[in-house]
Order: C-alpha cells, then structure tokens, then sequence
C-alpha cells in the first residue's frame, strides 16, 4: 500500500533480496549476507492518479521508459550491495530472523556495502530470444557462495529448475544462448530435448575403467562448487516454524513510522480505496483489526474514511523485533537529491511565435542526460526540431517537468465540451488542452517553468508564485532552476495534508 507498489520507472526500483545466502573466504570463513540492488537514480514512485491514468494512457509506459532511456544513451544502473551478518548456529541477527524472507533488517544495523554494479547498456535485439528464455534461478551460483536453510529458498532451490524444464521444453535449457555460460562447461549431462553438443566417449559416468576413469570430479582447487560446511547445532529437528516467524507487525509498524506525512497520506489514501471497494464487512473489519496492530494512527484514519469504528490493537504496541531502531531513513524515499539521467522534460511552444532560441535549449537537455520532448499544437518541426507529441497526444503523465516556452492559439480542433482529454475550458486566453497540462502537472507536485508568452499561460491556470513554479527571462535560466527540483523528484512542499 506504499508508494513503492506504484514506482516511476523501473530504473528508479530497489531490489531486496529476500533470501539470506553463506559467503565463504579463501580461509574457510564464513558470513551470511543479504543481496540489494541500489539504483543510481534513487528511489522513486507515481502517484496514485498518475498511475491510474498511464494505464490508459501507456499501459507499455515502464518498458517504454527503460527502452527508450538506454537508446538516448541514459543508461540504467545498480549498485549491488551486500548486508553482512555472522554466521552463529541460531542464524540471527539483532533478534531478527535471517531465514525468514519476510523480515528485513534496517540498514541503521547492517549497513549495505557495494560490491558491484549492473548497467544496462543495450536493448534486446530479439526480445524472445533475450527475454522471454531467461532461466532465472536461485541455484545459479559460484564458488564461495551457498545456499542456507529458508524454507522459502529450498522450495525455490526446486521449483525453478521444474519450472524451466516445462516452460522452455526439456532439460537442456541452459545450452540456450541467453542462458550459457560465459566459461567453458564439462558435466556428465548429455542428450535429451535440445542437446546442443556432441559429446564424445562411451562411459558418461564416473567411476568408469573403459575411457580411463574420464570423466571424474573436479576437486575445489579445479574451481568446483561445494557445499560449505556447516556445523548443526544439538537439538530436535521438527517440521515447525521457528517463533519469529509469528511475528507479523513489527516490521509493518517500523515501515509506518519511517515515512514522511506525505508518504503516510498516500498510505492511508490507498487503505482507504482499496477496502472501500470491499463490500464485505468481515473484510473490513479483519483489516483494520491488523492495521491497529501496526498503529493506532493508521487504523483510526483508514477506519474514519470507512465510516466503521476503529477497534483497539490485540497485541501490545512494543511486541515484536523493533529492536534499537524505532524509524529507518532508507525506507523512505524522500529527503535525498539524485541525478536526473533520463528525466522527461515536456517543451509547450508555439510554432508560430519566435522561437530562435529553442534548439539551444533543446541541446541544453540532452547534455544534461534528460530527454527534450517538443508539444505543439500540430505536428511537424518547430525552429528545425521535430514536435514529440501534439496537444492531442501529449499526456502531462509521460513528463517529469513541463517548460512553457510559449502560449499557443487555441487550435482548431480543441472542442473542450465534447473532449475529455481537453480538460476544464478554464481561462480564454489558454488552450484547454495546455491548461490541463498545467494543471494535472500542478496537482502532481512537478516542476513548472515559463518565460516569454508562456508566463501569461502559467499565470492563468496556477497558485501565484506557488512552489516550484520558476518564471523567467529566458528558457536557459529557468532550466537552470529547474533541474535542482528535479533531483528532488517531486515538489513536496505542494502537497498539502491529506491529498
């Protein structure tokens, strides 16, 4: 129900490794980790109207923004990091259960440690053989890493290698280019559906006397994986759960309470949708029984907004793994400054005005790593750059920031009685489908920047000198002012509470 379900683009997603692996040193030494992708462009979100309306708008909007970032040459990236944790026999950490992949642990306790980088440089030249074949599966590992005893991670351990034997039609999947190893492969496994070697010998087996005892196990020094060795602690081993895993709301209340009050409205916003379109009452009430056991807060404003009584939490409110850490700052998404690779900035100009200075703007923002996108009212070129989008087509979701570099005319096609994309007619003086831009942009708390005629449009349809708002002299100087809000994602100061 947080913003994190509904992110801007998939190059703004953190990756959690849920499960805990076994790292092992040349010594034989031993830690337990936890895997995290950290995205070079920080972590981002949509807000609830703006995803509602890219579904109808560009339901392909997130593989369009991936795409079409690695063509401009703004190329995704991750960091890969690491959380590392003794390897103790109860396999636990600050009284969190590293086997549980429910849990997470702050990273105020176990800070995450880069180790590596993913960039995406090149978008797929097929995308069944490059996408749609990739055999992903967590037992894909190399020497000095191991698997532990998560229950979820040994069904998964069997389930994709199952999976894969169906779905890509026979146990030689991983002789598909997409899957193969960079390094050479000698193993027993021969023949089946899809065998791509021609494997020589009469004896695929070992031990063997007719080719010599080949083939015969590689040994560690060879590079073979092995499974570390792991002391077993004295005890009785039964199909039970340990009783961490009976913990289900400490983690939920440290998330509640490390959000800002913007990212608290937009979770109760989103309780309060959700289970008003639930008609059954023993719904409703289960729910906000579970949401007082995270916070009285929460539970008393979802429930207002359903018109039920909020009931009282029936575990105490310090129950559970909340340990030293009451808030964590990396679980929100606010307060920090990132870079704005790949940001789309929407240009409204007026083709008919003077427009001299638009293509050294234009070069201005593609040096900067962002994508220019001209909107005018008719198609075309526009002082030699092509129109991106029309005011038919241009959709105030696609854009991070909208510059106003002029006032178009009303155009001839702007019917806005009888269009819905059209908007509120609003002022004469600024084609409705420009004020909706405005004003959807306005709503969404993104940058906004206007100079020449374009002041008199901004003028029209917003706040007076409301935040984020940037008017100027020319389009070189109000970028300048724009671009530091940028880094922020949003102009949070806009939203009021309870929006």
């Amino acid at each position: 129900m947080g913003d994190r379900g509904i992110p801007r683009s998939y190059r703004m997603m953190e990756g959690f490794g849920i499960h805990t692996f076994r790292l092992s040193n040349a010594d034989g030494e031993t830690s337990l980790v936890k895997f995290h992708w950290k995205p070079k462009l920080g972590v981002h979100s949509l807000t609830w109207e703006e995803a509602q309306l890219l579904g109808g708008t560009d339901p392909d909007f997130h593989r369009r923004d991936l795409a079409d970032a690695i063509e401009s040459g703004a190329h995704p990236s991750w960091e890969l990091g690491i959380q590392v944790f003794p390897d103790t026999e109860e396999q636990t950490f600050e009284g969190i259960d590293l086997l549980d992949p429910t849990k997470f642990v702050p990273e105020e306790l176990a800070p995450v440690q880069g180790v590596g980088r993913l960039t995406l440089d090149r978008n797929p030249s097929n995308y069944f053989a490059e996408t749609e074949q990739v055999a992903f599966h967590p037992g894909h590992l190399v020497p000095g890493i191991d698997v532990t005893d998560d229950p979820l991670l040994q069904v998964r351990l069997f389930s994709y290698l199952d999976t894969q034997l169906t779905r890509l039609g026979g146990p030689n999947f991983a002789q598909l280019p997409i899957n193969r190893a960079h390094a050479p492969i000698n193993d027993m496994l021969r023949d089946g559906f899809g065998q791509q070697a021609d494997h020589a010998g009469v004896a695929p087996y070992h031990p063997n006397s007719l080719d010599g005892g080949c083939p015969f196990m590689a040994g560690e020094h060879d590079g073979a994986l092995t499974d570390l060795p792991v002391r077993v602690p004295e005890g009785v081993k039964e199909r039970e759960l340990s009783a961490t895993f009976e913990d289900h709301y400490s983690q939920a209340r440290l998330f509640w309470r490390s959000m800002t009050e913007v990212e608290k409205d937009h979770i109760v916003d989103a309780y309060s949708f959700e289970l008003g379109k639930c008609f059954e009452d023993t719904i409703r009430e289960r729910q906000l029984q579970c949401l007082a056991n995270i916070d009285g807060e929460l539970c008393a404003r979802v429930a207002a907004a359903l018109g039920m009584p909020a009931p009282e939490p029936t575990i105490a409110a310090d129950q559970g793994a909340d340990g030293p850490v009451v808030t964590s700052g990396p679980l929100s998404q606010l307060g920090g400054s990132w870079p704005v690779d790949g940001r789309m900035i929407g240009i409204v100009v007026d083709p008919d005005a003077d427009n001299e200075d638009l293509l050294a703007l234009h070069e201005t923002i593609v040096s900067a790593s962002m994508t220019p996108v001209v909107i005018a009212p008719r198609g075309g070129e526009v002082a030699g750059i092509p129109v991106g989008r029309t005011l038919g087509t241009a959709a105030s979701v696609e854009f991070d920031a909208l510059l106003l570099a002029g006032n178009p005319l009303i155009a001839p096609d702007s019917r806005p009685s009888v269009d819905p994309k059209a908007g509120a007619p609003g002022s004469g003086e600024v084609e409705p489908r420009v004020g909706k831009l405005i004003d959807e942009c306005w709503r969404h708390a993104k940058a906004i920047g206007a100079w020449g005629t374009g002041r008199e449009a901004l003028e029209a349809r917003t706040a007076p000198r409301g935040a984020g708002l940037v008017a100027g002299e020319d389009g070189q100087a109000v970028l300048g002012e724009i671009i530091p809000l940028l880094e922020n994602h949003r102009v949070w100061e806009r939203f009021p509470a309870g929006l």
